[in-house]
């Protein structure tokens, strides 16, 4: 079980006895980080699964607060296994038999501050930035914009990039892909989205942002897809 998921389950067990009851707010990370041991991150991706599952809420300058109840037998569900799923790349994901990348930007930024936060950087560090639209059997299926690390995925190149970036991750570098967050929604695209994935004025895009983690809770990937109507989304998360 990864670190993130045992403070889950941690966390849902002090809910379900008692320990914070709905309303209360939880130590903050710090406190968290001290008390059972773990880094910031591991807290910030455990409050992103326990507000995903609707567990707690986020307050802007305030706090998380314990926004339902859990009872000690869904609490001790959770136990004794993750429940991550696998992440894939656009190959596997569509099941399709030839695809390729057309490059648009490929640079090394100082990302916004949103990007940082999700990153875990520095505002000095710096991220790759990628915009590439990948071709399907010859069909623009999706434009992705994508900002990793350098000092976690090191030696990216154009010619990584034209192919599968998750394959180079995990047999070139020997990480570990493991999960993601992911939010989706539909939204109209730019003048430059119409030009490359060659679709009319008024075709809607599903939008899905995504921050990708590595096994040991790091996160590795801030990315915005945006993919033409007749793509199907089968999961929100992989949790």
């Amino acid at each position: 079980m990864l670190k993130y998921e045992e403070l889950v389950n941690t966390i849902k067990a002090e809910i379900a006895s008692g320990t914070y009851a709905k309303g209360d707010r939880l130590p903050t990370t710090p406190e968290i980080c001290r008390i059972y041991g773990v880094s910031n991150t591991t807290v910030k991706r455990a409050m992103d699964d326990l507000e995903l599952q609707g567990l707690v809420a986020r307050r802007r300058g305030s706090g998380v607060y314990v926004k339902q109840t859990v009872t000690s037998s869904s609490a001790r569900a959770t136990q004794g296994g993750s429940a991550s799923g696998q992440m894939t790349g656009l190959s596997a994901e569509l099941g399709a038999g030839h695809v390729r990348s057309v490059i648009y930007d490929f640079s090394v930024v100082h990302p916004s501050d949103e990007v940082c936060e999700a990153l875990g950087l520095e505002d000095d560090e710096f991220a790759y930035h990628i915009c590439r639209v990948r071709v399907v059997d010859g069909t623009p299926k999706v434009i992705e914009y994508t900002y990793m690390p350098i000092n976690l995925i090191p030696g990216l190149r154009e010619n990584t990039i034209e192919h599968s970036i998750y394959q180079f991750i995990e047999k070139e570098l020997g990480l570990k892909i493991d999960s993601a967050h992911r939010v989706v929604k539909a939204v109209m695209p730019t003048a430059d989205e119409r030009e490359r994935l060659c679709i009319g004025e008024n075709a809607p895009l599903l939008e899905v942002q995504q921050v990708g983690y590595l096994d040991d809770g790091t996160p590795f990937e801030y990315s915005t897809s945006r993919h033409t109507a007749d793509y199907e989304f089968y999961s929100i998360s992989t949790r």
